[in-house]
């Protein structure tokens, strides 16, 4: 069976291909794949609005059955940000490393560090035929992991914002964990648990 994960993103790629491996038959096919090169626009302004579209375009495109994540970081003392943003924050063509570092640098008075990471998985069920497929059911999965923020990047593992946030219960940071451990307690995890459990139950895995 194919699934298309809607992203460009590799390493949401790694962690969905872990959560999957008691289903050696599912083939994980990215936007890479399947050579396209274009991606819908997230102009909307919550993650579960950005995942439908994003899941329902893929659905589309392919005509598979399609999942898509939007995830952030919500810091507190930031007022929330960079929240829906998070990919956004600070140019879309930072560099990660230097976004964090602004973030620090930013924290360095403020002993208020709580933060939580949200992910929202939308998968879309293609019905109906190409192109239109206007009949498109659509279902989704959130997980949130709370946490704070730490005072310096630590970590090689993971990507974005991962070395700057630790989870609740840790004293490491989300990218000095193995996918393995992360993928036990991440927003991410969370939500794409959800959605295999729901792909098991519609009878699709």
């Amino acid at each position: 069976m194919k699934l298309c994960l809607a992203t460009h993103n590799q390493n949401k790629v790694i962690e969905l291909r872990s959560l999957l491996s008691d289903h050696p038959d599912v083939e994980i096919l990215t936007f890479n794949d399947l050579d396209i090169t274009d991606e819908p626009e997230e102009n909307e302004p919550t993650f579960e609005g950005n995942a439908r579209l994003k899941a329902l375009w893929a659905a589309q495109q392919t005509g598979l059955i399609a999942l898509a994540d939007d995830s952030g970081l919500e810091i507190d003392a930031l007022n929330k940000e960079p929240g829906v943003y998070s990919a956004r924050y600070l140019g879309k063509d930072t560099p990660y490393p230097e976004k964090n570092e602004i973030i620090l640098d930013r924290l360095k008075n403020i002993s208020d560090r709580s933060a939580r990471f949200i992910s929202v998985v939308a998968i879309a069920f293609p019905q109906g035929s190409k192109p239109h497929l206007e009949n498109t059911d659509i279902i989704c999965c959130e997980g949130i992991m709370e946490g704070h923020i730490a005072y310096a990047q630590k970590g090689s593992n993971g990507f974005g914002y991962d070395p700057i946030f630790i989870p609740s219960g840790f004293n490491e940071t989300y990218a000095q964990m193995s996918t393995l451990d992360k993928n036990k307690v991440s927003h991410r995890g969370q939500a794409f648990r959800s959605a295999v459990k729901i792909l098991i139950g519609k009878g699709k895995l």
